[in-house]
Parts: C-alpha cells; sequence; structure tokens
C-alpha cells in the first residue's frame, strides 16, 4: 500500500546506510515473512529492544543453504536472535497425516518452502558457520515448546532439547520480552554470555546443578525419557506443573555430561508494560519488498484486529498456550486498547469493522481466582474441567464495559470478536449480561466455539468440559438469538483420534451430531505438537496426570475411521463409516430411521428398516434413540437427509430452514397468535 520501508526495521544494509548506521546490535532472524504489527513475536522483540535504545536488524527467511545469506548484514555488535516464527516450523509445513502444505499463509504469495524443517536449529547452525562465537539467542514458539527433551511427531522419536541441536547459548521461553531485554542489557554491559544464566524465563547449558540460582528440581534425563516411557510421562508432569510464574521452581534434566538449565518463568507484564509493548511504533503492515510477491497473506487476518490479553487458564491438554503463555492473564488498560483502535480508524484500508478485540481466549481479562496471584495455580486440577472451580471469577464486566466504549469511536461499525470465547466460562458469568450484548453486537454471521467431542471420558482427557455445559450454552444461543431476531449461526470445533478417544467414542460423537443436525464442513486429526500432555499421551499411552494407560488409535486406518464417522454423509466416506459400525457392533445405525447415518447396500436389510433395534444390549439405552418402525424413505436422498436434519432440529431450526451445510439455525421469532395456523 506504499508504506514507506524506512517506517520499518531495517532488512538490508541500503536501509541502514540511509538511518547512517556504520553498524548495528541485535540481528534478528525470523522463518516468518518481515510483518511489523504485534501479532508476530519477533517483531515484538525488536520494537521492544529498538525502544531501548539500541540498533535493531531483520532478516526475514534467508536462504539457509550456506552461510552467505546470513552475512548480509554484516556481524551484529551484540547477539543474534532467531525465531521459526508464529509457528512451530513443523506444523506450518506439514498437516496431522504428516503430508506436505502446498501453501504457507505466513510467507510472500502463500509460497511455501521458504523456511527449512527445524528452522530454529538450522537457522542458528549456519549463523555459527558465519559468525563463530557470537551470542545466539533462540526464542518464539518452537524454540519454547521444545526447551525440554522431546516427542517429535515428524520423527517419530524423543529429541534433545532445542537448546543443544541449535547449538545456541540461551533459550527464551513465553513472551520473551523482559528475558530479552534483560539479555542485551547485560551483554551491552560486557558481561560474557556464559555468565548469563540466572535470567527467568531462559534456558542454558551447564556443567553442574550449582549453577542454578534459584529452588530446583530435576526430572529425568534424555537418555531416560528416550528409553522409558514412563520417565517421559513422568518429566512431561513435572514441566507442565513448574510453569508457574508465581511459585514454580527451576527445572533440571540432564543431557549427556551436561544439564539443561531451565530457570523459572519470567512474571506476566503489567497492565502498564503490556500497553507500553502494544503501542510502539508498529506499522501493521507486511514490509513493501513483499508487494510485488502478492504480499503477506496472514496480516488480513489480524491487521484490524486488537490484541487485548495473554495467557490461558483454559488449560486445554491438546494447546501448547499453557506450556508458552501460561495460565496467568495479563491484561492491557482501557485506554491503551481505544487508542489502537482510534488509530486503525484512520488506517486507508479500514472500513469501520474491526475484527477482533482478543487473544488466547478473547474474554479473559482477570485471573481465574485471587488465590493464583499468592500461591500460583492448582496442581491438582484445572479451573474449567470437568467442572468449573468454586473460587473461579467469571465476572464478564470489565471486557463488556471495553467493547462497549469501542462501540461507541467514531467510524466504528462494528466490533467483533472471532478469538476463543470459552463457552463454559461464558456460562458461569453470574450476571448473564455480556451474553445478551455478544449476541446483539458482536458475532459476524457465526460463532465459533470449542467442545471438542460429547463423550465424558475423551473430554476429561482432552481438559474439557463435559457436552452438558455446550448443550445448555447453546440453547442460551439460540434463545437469545430468537428474542433479538438475530440470525446468526453456531459452528462447533471437533477434533478426531484425541488420546482416549474409542472407535466406539467415536461413533457416539457422529450420532451426537445426527441429532444436533450438524456434519462439519472440516475435520481436525489430533495434532501431537511438542510439550502437550496430549501429546505425551500419544506417546506414550500413559495420562502424566495419573500414570494410567490410555488408547490411542494411531494407526493411519484408525484414524481415518474416526475422521469420517465425523462426515458420515459424504460418499466417499461410505465404506469406512460402514467398516466402523460394523466393527462397533452398531447396525442399529445402518438403515433408513431418522437416527440412522447410512443406509444399507443393496440386498441387506437391517432393524432401522423393519422397526426392531438391531442394537446389541451393551448399546441399548446409549446414544441414539432406537430406531422407529414402519417409516418409509422418501426415495429422494436430499430429503431423506434434510427430513432428519430437521426433525432433531425441530427445537432450535426454523420450520423451512435453507440448507447450509455445518451450520447450526436458529429457530426465528414466533409472532404471538401465529403459532400452529397452516400457511393460505
Amino acid at each position: 500500500m506504499g508504506f514507506d520501508r524506512d517506517l520499518f526495521l531495517p532488512v538490508s544494509r541500503e536501509d541502514m546506510e540511509r538511518r547512517g548506521w556504520d553498524s548495528y546490535d541485535v540481528l534478528l532472524i525470523t522463518g516468518d515473512a518481515y510483518v511489523d504489527h504485534p501479532s508476530f513475536g519477533p517483531t515484538i522483540i525488536g520494537r521492544v529492544l529498538e525502544a531501548q535504545g539500541y540498533r535493531v536488524a531483520i532478516l526475514a527467511q534467508p536462504d539457509w543453504h550456506s552461510a552467505a545469506p546470513f552475512q548480509a548484514l554484516g556481524r551484529p555488535r551484540l547477539a543474534v536472535m532467531i525465531s521459526a516464527g508464529n509457528l512451530d516450523s513443523m506444523v506450518a509445513h506439514y498437516t496431522a497425516a504428516r503430508k506436505r502444505r502446498h501453501d504457507d499463509a505466513y510467507s510472500p504469495g502463500r509460497k511455501a518452502g521458504l523456511r527449512p524443517d527445524h528452522a530454529t536449529v538450522v537457522y542458528s547452525n549456519r549463523v555459527r558457520e558465519a559468525f563463530g562465537d557470537i551470542p545466539i539467542i533462540i526464542g518464539g514458539l518452537e524454540a519454547s515448546l521444545r526447551r525440554f527433551a522431546h516427542y517429535d511427531y515428524w520423527e517419530d522419536k524423543v529429541r534433545r532439547s532445542i537448546l543443544f541441536d541449535a547449538q545456541a547459548d540461551i533459550l527464551t521461553y513465553g513472551m520473551g520480552e523482559l528475558a530479552s531485554k534483560e539479555i542485551i542489557s547485560r551483554l551491552a554491559s560486557g558481561t560474557p554470555v556464559d555468565e548469563i544464566t540466572d535470567v527467568r524465563g531462559t534456558c542454558v547449558a551447564a556443567t553442574h546443578p550449582g549453577v542454578c540460582a534459584y529452588p530446583w528440581v530435576e526430572v529425568p534425563s534424555f537418555e531416560e525419557v528416550s528409553s522409558s516411557k514412563e520417565a517421559y510421562a513422568r518429566a512431561n508432569m513435572v514441566e507442565y506443573n513448574e510453569h508457574d510464574p508465581f511459585v514454580g521452581k527451576a527445572i533440571l534434566q540432564k543431557h549427556g555430561r551436561q544439564f539443561l538449565l531451565v530457570n523459572p518463568p519470567a512474571r506476566p507484564l503489567t497492565t502498564a508494560e503490556m500497553d507500553e509493548v502494544a503501542e510502539l511504533p508498529y506499522v501493521r503492515e507486511p514490509h513493501p519488498m513483499y508487494d510485488a510477491m502478492g504480499g503477506v497473506p496472514a496480516i488480513e487476518e489480524v491487521r484490524f484486529s486488537v490484541t487485548h490479553n495473554r495467557g490461558c487458564f483454559g488449560a486445554c491438554n491438546f494447546c501448547s498456550l499453557a506450556f508458552h503463555q501460561g495460565r496467568v492473564i495479563s491484561c492491557r488498560s482501557h485506554q491503551s486498547v481505544i487508542r489502537e483502535v482510534k488509530a486503525l480508524t484512520e488506517h486507508p484500508g479500514f472500513k469501520g469493522y474491526i475484527h477482533d478485540v482478543g487473544g488466547p481466549s478473547a474474554t479473559f481479562r482477570r485471573p481465574s481466582c485471587q488465590k493464583q496471584l499468592k500461591h500460583g495455580m492448582c496442581k491438582n486440577r484445572a479451573c474449567l474441567a470437568p467442572e468449573a472451580c468454586p473460587n473461579l471469577d467469571a465476572d464478564h464486566t470489565d471486557y463488556m464495559m471495553l467493547l462497549r466504549k469501542l462501540r461507541e469511536i467514531p467510524k466504528v461499525k462494528k466490533v467483533f470478536i472471532r478469538s476463543g470465547i470459552r463457552f463454559d466460562y461464558l456460562m458461569k458469568d453470574p450476571s448473564g449480561e455480556f451474553f445478551t450484548d455478544l449476541i446483539q453486537h458482536h458475532i459476524s454471521g457465526q460463532l465459533k466455539v470449542a467442545p471438542e467431542h460429547c463423550v465424558a471420558h475423551t473430554l476429561d482427557y482432552m481438559g474439557k468440559p463435559h457436552i452438558e455445559v455446550y448443550e445448555k450454552f447453546r440453547e442460551k444461543y439460540f434463545k437469545l438469538n430468537r428474542r433479538y431476531g438475530k440470525d446468526q449461526y453456531l459452528v462447533p470445533y471437533l477434533i478426531s483420534s484425541h488420546p482416549g478417544c474409542t472407535l466406539e467414542d467415536a461413533v457416539q460423537l457422529a450420532e451426537w451430531l445426527n441429532k444436533q443436525g450438524h456434519m462439519p464442513e472440516q475435520v481436525q486429526d489430533f495434532y501431537p505438537t511438542p510439550g502437550t500432555l496430549a501429546t505425551c499421551m500419544w506417546y506414550t499411552g500413559l495420562d502424566p496426570r495419573t500414570m494410567k494407560p490410555v488408547f490411542v488409535p494411531k494407526t493411519p486406518h484408525d484414524k481415518a475411521l474416526q475422521r469420517a464417522l465425523m462426515q458420515w454423509r459424504k460418499p466417499q466416506n461410505r465404506a469406512l463409516v460402514l467398516e466402523a459400525l460394523h466393527k462397533t457392533g452398531r447396525e442399529d445405525l445402518i438403515g433408513y430411521g431418522k437416527h440412522c447415518l447410512i443406509r444399507p447396500s443393496k440386498g441387506q436389510s437391517f432393524g432401522a428398516q423393519s422397526g426392531k433395534d438391531s442394537r446389541p444390549a451393551s448399546a441399548k439405552g446409549k446414544g441414539a434413540p432406537a430406531p422407529r418402525g414402519g417409516k418409509k424413505a422418501s426415495g429422494d436422498p436430499r430429503k431423506e437427509r434434510f427430513d432428519g436434519r430437521h426433525t432433531v432440529e425441530k427445537k432450535n431450526a426454523p420450520s423451512n430452514p435453507k440448507r447450509k451445510a455445518g451450520w447450526a439455525k436458529p429457530k426465528p421469532p414466533v409472532t404471538k397468535g401465529t403459532k400452529g395456523r397452516k400457511k393460505r
């Protein structure tokens, strides 16, 4: 859009010369394209250090096949800081089925392949070739989640801490502003990098435990967790529990003759510090060097969005947030967010819509309870699952008042919420006032929430509330939509093949979806990312919280069966759905009844067709109701699918809804005196 390149951090020697620089202090290397926006971690670190008076240059997506491109900007005076980007590079490159992705939203023109696999390691090793013994600090999500010995899904093995593979001096984990400022300040004062061993939120290599400056606990070594899954699970649970900025201890893990020393997490930023970081002079656009390449698509989701918080005490077991940002909430002031939105209204591309005011979970603006500020997060339970803690503070008033202020800003037409809404947290709000505001003002056609599954024990393995909470939320959501005359959809996110989910559980999920009148257009297979409790379950077959065995659907065929059941209407899934129903003894779901998932093959006869319940005794009384007899099929498969959807959604669906695959639609308001009348 023609932004002056001098507004950005320098990306070339020419940029530095225009600024009159004959040298610079810190080189930031990132695996993403350079987007000067506070949704991009390396940009935040660069702007934070710039605000401290340091000269910072950016090297984005360098060619890693030789050391020469890493020398293009010259040797920095103090250090090289490296991040793989906003995603783990392996997640950016591969699907859950380990298939190579064909595009990359964090690269210009969506071009794939502009960063290497295990980008942090590759970049760091090239920097060693280019600059020898220069201090190397690695950070970002990839380094954060791989700071301990960890299971790597793509190589199907346990890898060492990324600190050792990268040959780095220091690893920063979590949100790295405080750690980065302290490290660079010490380097600038002349402190050798090998003496910087006590910064909170960092990891270093040590020759003996005496180097540690904090109370510490030791977990099984890399060699132990590589050979024993029980040792891996025990280590993972300690690593998770000690990730607490208030009471967490340092952790030592031996790697050969060296110790990995993981200092306690950095303290959360105060509101004033959050404001300062958010209001640094970001251009909020990709660097103009990408204009001819089609720009950087990742900016489109965040260009007119505002981040107001950090951290998430939802602590889903499959999510990396708890192990990266942590479970303690930090938030910005109302005044800071208002200033940012007012600035957005002056952007030449602004159309009147703020796309999101959120964060990891949009509605979190306060600690889960006051106890955690002194005693840390509870180690023996979660705040929201399987039931909300009695001490939970679920007051949404502060967030609601912030949104109301933003709606009043001139030029702002709508303020939407697109990042995660925790429906379980919302249902505990004592007033319910925010729920009505949400329905009336902050949904852009559809609201996405994440029940993830419907079976209680599977949800327990996920760390999610039981399905009854979602069903109560759903009922209230549609009730409020009808009250205010809104026509807004509800889209549930679901995961297949999560540890603990059996094929029988997947069948129950398909029944539940059929009853809800919903078939997902897209299905997310469980993706084992480094560091999470669910990945530990997937690798070890043990629940690290209890050390009890857990079933894991691992083979591609097992996963395909579960995935197909979530999209049972698709013709290409028919054979898999039939196989799954036969394997689980659920032939009662093969037939013409409205509860059935699939029709029988020619020449086959099932109880659902004759009116008899053919389910095994163990299945009766569970899941869908017994089939209704005597009901003939319409002969039109499209009408049969619609009839089934209409029958099960009759409580919430309109009398003659337009079919929209994958969406659940509320019933429009009924005018008094018209109920039961026939149309003329």
